[in-house]
């Protein structure tokens, strides 16, 4: 007798979307309290999002000693970045003042990623601004948390210029004195260090000499800090060293932007006298302020300092400065502000001719090399091995590579008759 088989279809399971979670989380403070705190967050949202059904971990976001007033952290445009480029759908904070205390930025952002479908959790709240509800529960909370913010940062004023009034430095870390009980007092090695920076510059040495020297030497600046000619001409403009204080010379902006300006008259300035023993005789700190000025007469170009179309867009990943543009025999290159300054002894990076810079920034447009850069491309990483990476504004990004200059390359029309001078000397001699 033969079987029978049956042909049986199953109904195929429903696809299960899941939801791509990241986290965001910030502190305001670089104190061990709260970047321990800030660890505590990571690890949560890490366990939390990981162990959550539905969820796929999308990463956490963590910003350190920043301010929620403004809209440059690092690591928060990262998360953005990553809510563009459709990689996250949901994102966990603690709070909206975690998250921002502008409501500009905040709404701004939020509305930005509701538009792109992403979801915004605030646990303490408990909101979500996807929700019918949510953006104008936001826009009172935020203005609640900005309030906050201008409020701490008016007490703030107001011990500052309170001390100010007194007499007392606001500034702790000063190289050459340590605050103690509300006053400066020496650290003898450090004292020693800022002396002779002030006795080498009057001698006739320049900011960058005198850092050269200090560095080769293994003399650094507070916190182990390599030398370099701003932090040199701080040093020596520094009024403080005199054993006098000149109190409110800048000043914030206001508490959203909290940009530093440098007061001409907007605020009072105070003057204190004797409020601390001196390093620097007044005499030795007043011949320098007009040593610098006659240099800088001496040094100052009547034409205006000129910018190119990479002027700041390279950076150096050995070292992380940027590049600068500089003529040479051979024509003009770029090369990292390291190695420009300081030598192939602190950063073994490589100049890049510019002909090679503009022909692969070309490939990477498909375009003529423009007059302006900045809004095609947002950053260039100049890596080992001649290669650029070209990070453009759209987020794309592209990997080129140069060769080098073969020596006959890089020879000149003078060089090339030079030595076909001394050959002809040569063959006279004979």
């Amino acid at each position: 007798m033969g079987r029978t088989v049956k042909q049986v279809k199953f109904s195929k399971p429903p696809t299960v979307k899941l939801t791509r979670v990241a986290a965001y989380a910030r502190v305001s403070s670089g104190k061990d309290a709260m970047l321990h705190s800030l660890s505590a967050q990571v690890s949560h949202y890490n366990e939390y999002i990981q162990k959550h059904p539905g969820w796929v971990f999308a990463g956490v976001y963590v910003d350190e000693a920043l301010t929620g007033t403004k809209d440059t952290r690092a690591n928060f445009q990262r998360l953005l970045t990553a809510c563009r480029n459709g990689d996250v759908d949901l994102i966990l904070t603690k709070s909206v003042s975690r998250f921002a205390r502008n409501t500009v930025t905040l709404l701004e952002t939020v509305r930005e990623l509701k538009a792109l479908g992403v979801d915004v959790y605030f646990e303490e709240q408990n909101i979500h601004s996807a929700g019918s509800d949510g953006e104008l529960l936001l826009t009172i909370l935020a203005s609640y948390a900005q309030a906050e913010s201008l409020s701490a940062s008016e007490n703030q004023k107001w011990r500052i210029k309170r001390n100010f009034e007194n007499g007392k430095p606001w500034n702790g870390t000063m190289l050459g004195y340590r605050m103690a009980d509300g006053q400066y007092v020496i650290v003898p090695e450090e004292a020693a260090v800022v002396r002779r920076i002030f006795d080498e510059y009057l001698s006739g040495l320049g900011a960058e000499a005198i850092a050269k020297k200090l560095n080769e030497e293994g003399i650094y600046a507070r916190r182990g800090a390599p030398w370099g000619h701003t932090t040199i001409f701080k040093i020596l403009r520094n009024y403080s060293y005199t054993g006098n204080l000149l109190l409110q010379t800048t000043y914030r902006e206001n508490h959203i932007t909290k940009k530093t300006l440098v007061n001409h008259g907007e605020l009072p300035k105070y003057h204190a006298t004797d409020t601390h023993e001196a390093i620097i005789p007044i005499e030795v700190f007043q011949a320098v302020q007009e040593e610098i000025a006659r240099r800088a007469a001496v040094h100052t170009h009547p034409t205006p300092k000129q910018t190119y179309p990479f002027t700041g867009l390279i950076t150096c990943a050995c070292c992380g400065k940027h590049y600068r543009r500089k003529v040479t025999h051979t024509g003009p290159v770029w090369i990292c502000a390291t190695y420009n300054t300081k030598g192939k002894a602190y950063c073994a990076s490589k100049q890049i001719p510019e002909a090679a810079l503009i022909a692969m920034t070309e490939e990477v447009l498909g375009t003529v090399c423009p007059d302006r850069l900045h809004n095609k491309i947002t950053a260039i990483t100049a890596d080992k091995d001649n290669t650029l990476i070209f990070t453009l504004a759209d987020g794309q990004v592209s990997v080129k590579r140069w060769q080098d200059r073969s020596r006959a390359e890089s020879w000149t029309q003078e060089m090339k008759n030079a030595a076909r001078q001394k050959t002809l000397e040569r063959n006279m001699k004979k």
